[in-house]
């Protein structure tokens, strides 16, 4: 066989590989399993469908003390960097399960959180899913979102029952509405044990991740509610801004796929240094339809403002500035009222 045949067969795999990874993104963005359940169910593991978009992975009978890792995508429609970076890892994962620790260290869960939304190419149907993980939710207890967390929440509780303290993992993979001076970050609970969260911040370092918020308060958020209620290690990661699946660069977070392929084919999270800490300072809760931002709504995460700088306005409720420079992240006066329209974070240390 001359060179120019060879060249040509492996261009011919790779298309052919790349075309099978397109299919297995578009599965998962639509919640469905059934080609990925069957090639890991022939490799003999235990596989379950919790509900629609989830799936189980598991060793049949084993050690209820291993690390449980729970992925999540697609907790909003439009954010569909995690779901191509995901597919992509799963498809070749179901190619040769054995290459994994799935048979001897960990347990899997993934959950594509609001299949209807991505279909459609939205954020959400009725109201933003991520902050329906709390046990009130007023009058958008009804809602679409409301329900299917419901269905998440009950997964999710059978998933980490049972588990090792400080074994019990959760990475909700997002990305953000806007531009931001660190491209890729996450939002981590700061009740998280210190060990565990010393680990996670370890772990974002090695996903290329540029910096970290420490966030007392929840916000309805899934990666907060796994963590208060099960002591989970867990983050909200972003990953660069929203976009259409097929459209998305994902050569700027190859650290972050490369660290979740390690994770899976170890059962053990990687290391590297951390990422640059922040904590909030404020949180800009809107509590009326009167609320204002001083700040260009499209202003880039990690946006400086300086001290006794107008935040924003709601009534007689003043946001500014204290005594040391602060930098915005997710500002969004388009909320709801009573929900988070924004955070003010501060440089800080561990």
């Amino acid at each position: 066989m001359n060179r120019v045949t060879m060249d040509k067969q492996a261009n011919q795999a790779g298309e052919e590989h790349d075309r099978q990874g397109g299919a297995a993104v578009k599965a998962l963005a639509a919640g469905e399993f059934s080609d990925m359940a069957a090639a890991f169910t022939s490799a003999g593991l235990s596989v379950e469908r919790p509900a629609h978009g989830m799936l189980r992975l598991s060793r049949p009978s084993a050690e209820p003390k291993r690390m449980r890792l729970l992925l999540s995508v697609g907790i909003h429609g439009d954010e569909t960097t995690p779901v191509e970076i995901v597919g992509r890892i799963l498809h070749g994962l179901a190619q040769a399960p054995q290459r994994s620790s799935l048979a001897t260290d960990l347990d899997l869960m993934l959950v594509v959180g609001n299949t209807a939304a991505i279909a459609a190419g939205r954020r959400f149907i009725d109201a933003d899913l991520n902050r329906m993980f709390r046990d009130q939710r007023g009058d958008l207890a009804q809602t679409a979102e409301a329900l299917r967390a419901d269905d998440i929440m009950r997964a999710t509780a059978a998933f980490f029952k049972g588990g090792p303290a400080g074994e019990k993992w959760h990475l909700d993979l997002h990305t953000a509405i806007r531009p931001s001076r660190y491209p890729a970050f996450a939002v981590v609970p700061d009740d998280i044990a210190q060990p565990g969260k010393l680990a996670l911040l370890g772990c974002l370092g090695a996903a290329g991740l540029e910096a970290a918020i420490l966030n007392p308060a929840s916000a309805g958020t899934y990666s907060a509610w796994t963590a208060g209620r099960f002591g989970a290690v867990a983050a909200t990661v972003e990953l660069g801004q929203v976009g259409s699946i097929g459209g998305n660069d994902l050569e700027r977070f190859a650290a972050a796929s490369a660290m979740l392929d390690a994770f899976l084919a170890t059962g053990a999270p990687p290391s590297a240094p951390p990422p640059a800490i922040f904590r909030v300072k404020q949180q800009l809760v809107k509590q009326s339809p009167a609320f204002r931002m001083a700040i260009d709504r499209m202003a880039p995460n990690f946006t400086e403002m300086q001290p006794g700088e107008l935040i924003a306005e709601d009534g007689d409720v003043i946001y500014r500035v204290g005594s040391e420079p602060e930098y915005v992240v997710f500002p969004n006066p388009d909320v709801r009222p009573g929900l988070r329209a924004g955070l003010m974070v501060i440089r800080s240390a561990l």
